[in-house]
């Protein structure tokens, strides 16, 4: 389902180094390195479908800023220096939204990998 409209409240919460957007009556609380594995950006997403970048050792990756993109997205500075992607209102709702099978396929793709993350 797309939601093209902004969450109605954004809270970084940067001790917890998460995330939180705000839909009418719910709440999603998103982990930084959940975003950052999810980042739309071509560093992890890749140029084209089949070419997703699997990112690895950001378990411990914060959030230092996070900046408006006129009507339309979020840009989020993470503190490993990644900051490229465009977060879109209808992509934040669908990572809020789908989390627990985003996560779990990320969860997948590691151990396919052969990578123990680190808590």
């Amino acid at each position: 389902m797309a939601n093209t409209n902004p969450p109605t409240g954004i809270t970084l919460h940067k001790k917890s180094k998460s995330l939180e957007l705000t839909y009418g009556d719910t709440s999603y609380n998103l982990s930084a390195e959940y975003l950052r594995v999810y980042s739309p950006s071509a560093e992890v997403q890749g140029h084209g479908p089949g070419q997703e970048i699997l990112q690895t050792n950001k378990e411990h990756v914060g959030i230092s800023q996070i900046e408006p993109v006129g009507h339309y997205a979020l840009k989020i500075h993470f503190d490993d220096g990644h900051n490229t992607g465009l977060f879109s209102w209808d992509y934040l709702y669908k990572l809020s939204t789908e989390h627990d099978t985003h996560w779990q396929d990320y969860l997948n793709r590691l151990q396919q990998a052969g990578y123990q993350r680190q808590n």
